[in-house]
């Protein structure tokens, strides 16, 4: 229990910095004089680093075990947060990116994969409801210590501070981490019959893989979307007050919080298959009501109905790839859909943020109509092709 206690504790390390760029933005980009836009760039950085480091991770544990490797990556982002909070300029914050995307990464890949193999799906899903524990604190501090007359830097101060307590915690835990490592099956085989690891791509041939990185890809461009533009989205065509819009995009992480601590609960008795559909509905339904000319309070509620949506998809995919590609797979499938996840995250956002701050906010609701469409749909035929091999829904 002490264990699985520390794996949820690094997943709030892991949303606290995630939400915290798209909610003091608006006021960042102020003090340092650029376009709203440029905070894509600042984002495709950081999810470059995640991409570049979730690919790697599985060789680093393997070398230097999962234990060691958290430590180090939440120090990463730590140390990355902290500079957040001192940057002279925008400049900075781009060479800051590069540690905070690399740290998250690793940690994600590592333990999702830990999870997925060793624990039920309600683990799986309770462990992600951490993580909007965490994104839903970090915009909560930052509304917080604004609106009480502080500086949006002593919002990242802040979360520095507790990403470094967490740092102490794990580095005085690495014993327990060593005692739960055994070596991975698949490389003891490998050892034994010199066999080498397939390609990176390898995972793509598998029939129904590509709608599953589909599934991912476009998971995250919403996901990310409305991280980093929500707060933009209220300021520009709600006119909502920066500060105060901060504290309402919260509401969105406490959407996906809720929504997965519900969903833990519920995967008991209902099948991954029937929360991901369930989820891509209360997205576009959520979606639909931000396109309607109806109050701000409506829309608040959209952002809610949104991260409930959003709540189940994640896990449940990551817990569902043992059974569509096969436990054997499944290693390298999940590092790859999580490059894809991570590809998402990269590019879309900045490329809705170019078209949003050139054309309008207003726009917003349409491309994230649109891509929760595709969702539904890949997700769809990624079930209908399992059906045909005659795969099941894992509960």
């Amino acid at each position: 229990m002490i264990f699985l206690a520390l794996i949820y504790l690094a997943f709030i390390s892991l949303g606290l910095p995630d939400s915290l760029l798209g909610s003091s933005w608006p006021m960042m980009n102020q003090e340092f004089g650029v376009p709203v836009g440029y905070a894509g760039s600042v984002s495709m950085i950081i999810s470059g680093g995640t991409i570049v480091s979730s690919l790697f991770s599985h060789r680093l544990i393997q070398r230097f075990g999962t234990g060691r490797v958290t430590v180090v990556s939440v120090a990463m982002t730590a140390v990355a947060l902290l500079g957040f909070s001192v940057s002279p300029s925008f400049y900075w914050l781009l060479a800051l990116a590069v540690p905070l995307g690399l740290g998250a990464g690793a940690v994600d890949s590592g333990l999702n994969e830990f999870v997925a193999e060793h624990y039920e799906a309600r683990h799986m899903n309770w462990l992600h409801c951490f993580w909007g524990v965490g994104a839903m604190l970090g915009p909560v501090l930052m509304a917080a210590l604004v609106q009480g007359g502080h500086h949006w830097r002593n919002g990242y101060s802040a979360i520095s501070l507790i990403q470094f307590a967490l740092v102490v915690l794990l580095l005085f835990s690495l014993p327990m981490w060593k005692r739960y490592e055994t070596p991975s099956l698949g490389h003891v085989e490998e050892a034994l019959t010199g066999k080498q690891e397939q390609g990176l791509l390898a995972p793509l041939r598998a029939k129904g893989a590509v709608f599953a990185m589909l599934t991912f890809f476009l998971y995250t461009s919403i996901e990310a979307s409305m991280m980093l533009w929500g707060a933009s989205y209220l300021v520009n065509v709600k006119d909502i007050l920066p500060e105060h819009a901060a504290g309402w995009v919260s509401l969105f992480f406490l959407g996906i919080t809720a929504g997965r601590m519900l969903s833990g609960f519920v995967s008991i008795k209902a099948s991954n298959e029937a929360l991901i559909r369930l989820g891509t509905v209360l997205i576009i339904a959520g979606i639909v009501l931000m396109l309607l000319p109806l109050p701000t309070w409506v829309t608040i509620g959209a952002f809610i109905m949104i991260g409930l949506g959003l709540a189940p998809i994640y896990p449940s995919m990551l817990h569902q790839t043992p059974v569509y590609f096969g436990k054997a797979n499944a290693q390298a499938t999940m590092g790859l859909q999580m490059a894809f996840a991570y590809t998402g995250t990269t590019l879309m956002p900045p490329l809705f943020g170019q078209i949003f701050a050139r054309v309008s906010f207003s726009l917003m609701p349409y491309v994230l109509l649109i891509c929760s469409t595709g969702l539904l749909a890949s997700t769809m035929i990624l079930a209908a092709l399992a059906k045909d091999r005659g795969v099941g829904a894992r509960e």
